[in-house]
């Protein structure tokens, strides 16, 4: 036996709070050991137990008991080693002052690792080979010889047993009672001691080892107290949640008053416009269809931006609401560590569009031609009162400015297959896979700088070159505040700064601001759109030297370039930049639909 007490170290039999050879040792539900003295003296006084070691907080004061089997274990200890406990110098006795070293010691050099102990619980014991049980049995009876521990060469003696615990910082992990966390807690991958503390200064969740080690001067608390501050803040993300939610439901109903309104504005006007007309038929007839195409279309944008708008917040509110959804759940999930690493991305909204200022366009574009009808029926008056003292000349009324020269049905059978061409576009574009969308990024991209790419203009042109015949295609700008739409001439110039002009090889319509439609002629001519296209026709006579734009949706021819064309020409698109998100809609080829 005093071959095997040699193995023994003093500091597995010591209290962490007195820093002595346990006297009563009692354990604690965590599976932490202390004299029953020292952690009744620990405790007196506090409002919360809390383990001295793990941190494990006790709602209510553990009811403990003296654990007899390390009881006996010690005494045959003091036994083996001479009677008394061992006290260490400066700071071991028992009481406040122990402790006070226990703490202390974090700070100190890591003293070398003690020669493990062969003894370390009755199920170690028990597990031991049985060529052994003679001497484990011999345990109580048998007392170290001095003179044959000294002259005994711990070097050609192997450990019997693997090492029942660890050291880190001073601290014993040594327990008789129990592992030191419970099988349902996650458990530490490199000291495969139980998660129980989260520190807030780094902000993970971490073992008592892990805190000795790498957090010992830094702010920890148990996790279930983490849990508790955490789900505190849960019920204030909800009704953030709840707000953003109704905000949105409320702004649908608004869109959707809208869109009645719009609807009954126009029968309102169609009834009026007919009881104007009867006066007029033969002379204003074709006003009068203009007049109805032209609240036809608006009536359809608006319908098309308003469902548009609808889907989008629709969208926003399934993800509020999936977003609630999951902050409920979480509110109700007993997985701590999941919870607190998870709660983060909850809590904060995503990222949603600001509706204050949305609402449907609900101008239905009627004041041109009004205007036109008044002057027209101030010329029939005029032609009256002559006919009242002369007789009855010619009538000849001029037609309606607003027309659709020549018919968009006509052009769209030239409708051609436009796609992106990659290799010219502009570090900061984003072109779809199908090469049919673009729009422009927040950042550079990384790319070649080859000789056809655009280095400093954002724009793209397409890949199909045009060097006869008559081509036409459409592109939806949608909602854009600023865009380019044209054709451009192959030999361009496309690095550095570019006069977009005709006489160097450009022809396109421009936006600027939301509302401010241009030609880029010399000087630019501006032009004044009273329906605000949602999709732009481009048609091209190549032989003619003519590029004519169109707003689709309303039937509308808005201008013609008149030109040579020398070499060949391609489309040209630029989304322009997307001024922090305010423009980052795309630009859109889209399918031509004959137009009835």
């Amino acid at each position: 036996m005093s071959l095997y007490g040699s193995f023994l170290s003093d500091e597995q039999f010591q209290c962490s709070i007195c820093l002595d050879v346990f006297t009563n040792p009692s354990s604690t539900p965590c599976g932490h050991s202390f004299c029953m003295g020292c952690i009744s003296r620990y405790w007196d006084g506090s409002k919360v137990c809390q383990c001295p070691l793990c941190k494990k907080t006790f709602q209510k004061r553990p009811d403990l008991k003296i654990n007899r089997t390390l009881r006996e274990i010690t005494e045959q200890f003091r036994s083996m080693r001479g009677g008394g406990g061992v006290r260490r110098e400066n700071g071991g006795g028992r009481g406040e002052g122990g402790y006070l070293y226990n703490k202390l010691k974090k700070k100190l050099p890591r003293p070398l690792p003690k020669v493990p102990v062969l003894l370390s619980c009755e199920a170690q014991v028990e597990s031991m080979p049985t060529s052994l049980a003679p001497v484990t049995t011999s345990l109580a009876s048998s007392v170290p010889n001095q003179s044959s521990i000294a002259a005994l060469d711990h070097t050609s003696v192997p450990p019997l047993l693997p090492p029942p615990f660890s050291r880190s910082s001073g601290r014993r992990r040594f327990t008789v009672s129990g592992a030191a966390s419970s099988h349902s807690l996650p458990v530490c991958e490199i000291h495969q001691r139980g998660i129980m503390i989260y520190c807030r200064t780094d902000g993970v969740c971490i073992c008592p080892e892990c805190e000795n080690e790498d957090h010992y001067d830094h702010d920890t608390v148990t996790v279930e107290t983490k849990w508790m501050e955490v789900k505190a803040q849960l019920s204030v993300s909800e009704k953030e949640i709840q707000e953003m939610i109704r905000q949105r439901i409320r702004k649908i109903e608004e869109i959707k008053e809208s869109v009645t309104e719009l609807e009954s504005a126009v029968e309102r006007e169609t009834a009026g416009s007919v009881c104007l007309f009867s006066a007029l038929v033969s002379a204003i007839e074709r006003s009068q269809a203009e007049l109805m195409e032209v609240m036809e279309m608006s009536q359809r944008a608006a319908e098309h931006q308003a469902d548009a708008m609808i889907r989008q917040l629709e969208l926003e509110v399934e993800e509020l609401q999936r977003r609630g959804s999951d902050l409920a759940e979480l509110a109700q999930s007993d997985d701590h560590i999941h919870c607190v690493k998870t709660f983060p991305n909850l809590s904060s909204p995503p990222h949603a569009k600001d509706w204050s200022a949305v609402s449907v366009n609900s101008d239905l574009g009627t004041g041109t031609i009004y205007r036109s009808l008044a002057a027209q029926v101030e010329r029939f008056h005029e032609e009256l009162k002559k006919i009242a003292d002369t007789g009855f000349p010619a009538l000849v009324l001029e037609p309606s400015p607003v027309r659709t020269q020549p018919r968009i049905k006509t052009i769209q059978e030239y409708a051609v297959n436009v796609t992106l061409n990659s290799d010219t576009a502009h570090p900061r574009l984003i072109i779809s896979e199908d090469m049919k969308s673009v729009r422009c990024g927040d950042r550079h991209q990384l790319l070649p700088d080859n000789l056809e790419r655009f280095d400093r203009v954002i724009c793209v042109l397409g890949k199909e070159a045009i060097s006869s015949g008559r081509h036409y295609w459409e592109v939806e700008v949608g909602g854009k505040t600023d865009w380019d739409l044209g054709v451009a001439r192959q030999s361009i110039n496309r690095k550095g700064k570019i006069e977009v002009t005709p006489s160097n090889g450009y022809w396109f319509l421009s936006l600027r601001d939301k509302n401010k439609y241009a030609f880029r002629t010399e000087p630019c001519t501006d032009v004044h759109l009273t329906l605000r296209p949602n999709k732009i026709g481009v048609f091209v006579d190549f032989e003619k030297g003519q590029v004519s734009f169109y707003n689709v949706d309303a039937k509308i021819h808005i201008y013609t370039f008149n030109d040579t064309f020398s070499e060949c020409i391609y489309p040209f698109f630029s989304p322009c930049g997307n001024k922090s998100g305010k423009n980052d809609g795309p630009l859109v080829i889209t399918p031509v639909n004959m137009t009835e």
